[in-house]
């Protein structure tokens, strides 16, 4: 059995953070031969051009991650409309020196979690239009734009059992998205 792995990118650093545990949720639904790893992007620095040539070993680090899996999985909040700064950091650094991105034809699902009733919408279209750029094949449907309410999460942190039925359709389309696109 070939297994896929996924790097997730979380674009929140908060300790308690919704789209952290939506990522770690989404992880238990996924079938046996694909694995969800979640990349560290809160110990890059602030993307500096000048830095291109001599990247920061964490940057390194982010970009070998990135290129060793076979999608990735964009879980965010929204901030301002927009992706938060963490994250476009993050995908800034992966994405340089022009010519050497680590997202190059990567297949990619973008969903996310806010307590607001369009959860992250806006944030993800901008998000959508930066994957389009980066030449990555994406997801478009199903879309996924959660709600956070009481009930998203159980005890166990699992999803819970109002969105488990959607979320697993979510996951298992985007499973399949990036085997076809890996194919």
């Amino acid at each position: 059995m070939t297994q896929t792995t996924i790097a997730v990118l979380v674009g929140s650093l908060r300790r308690e953070s919704i789209n952290r545990k939506l990522a770690t949720a989404l992880a238990r639904l996924a079938p046996s031969d694909v694995i969800f790893t979640q990349l560290e992007i809160g110990d890059l620095p602030l993307y500096d051009q000048d830095d291109d040539a001599n990247q920061a070993d964490s940057v390194k680090r982010l970009k070998s991650e990135l290129l060793a899996a076979t999608g990735v999985l964009f879980v965010t909040p929204e901030y301002n409309r927009s992706v938060p700064g963490v994250l476009k950091n993050a995908i800034d650094h992966a994405s340089r020196p022009y010519g050497k991105s680590a997202f190059a034809k990567k297949p990619a699902g973008i969903i996310g979690a806010s307590p607001g009733a369009i959860g992250t919408a806006l944030g993800q279209q901008h998000l959508r239009n930066i994957t389009a750029y980066l030449d990555m094949p994406t997801l478009n449907q199903p879309e996924a734009f959660v709600q956070a309410k009481d009930d998203l999460f159980d005890a166990d942190g699992n999803i819970g059992e109002g969105s488990r039925k959607f979320l697993q359709g979510w996951v298992d389309a985007y499973v399949a998205w990036v085997k076809k696109h890996a194919a």
